[in-house]
């Protein structure tokens, strides 16, 4: 007497591993990368401010701890917006000079940067004391 045996079955690759890892893989790339919106800011060269840069037609910002000048006269944030907004609408080729006093945070000059930019300001250009 004969007896066939019957033919060994193949094993089937399981695809829940495969979908383990892969989900795993997506999860760490969604936590691994940074959702943050980086923008630059484009600015001329650091000047020294008693170098000389030709500052004739230029508009003077000093970023001061407590406030903001502008030209030598103290003004708000809002009202330096609104000012840099009409002079780039007349002319934009207007250069501003951005000037940090001691003491002020980078976070504080960024954000005065951030607002001439938003305004249109184009040709910006940081002084170093």
């Amino acid at each position: 007497m004969r007896f066939e045996s019957p033919a060994p079955r193949r094993r089937l690759i399981g695809l829940t591993p495969l979908i383990d890892v892969v989900f795993i893989l997506l999860v760490f790339f969604m936590l691994a990368s940074s959702l943050i919106n980086w923008q630059a800011i484009e600015m001329g060269a650091p000047a020294s401010a008693t170098a000389g840069t030709p500052v004739v037609g230029s508009w003077l910002v000093r970023v001061q701890p407590e406030g903001l000048d502008l030209n030598a006269e103290t003004i708000a944030a809002a009202e330096l917006a609104g000012r840099v907004a009409l002079r780039i609408g007349e002319d934009p080729a207007q250069r501003i000079l951005v000037q940090p006093a001691p003491g002020v945070s980078l976070q504080r000059l960024v954000d005065v940067l951030d607002l001439l930019r938003d305004a249109g300001a184009t040709h910006l250009t940081l002084l170093r004391l």
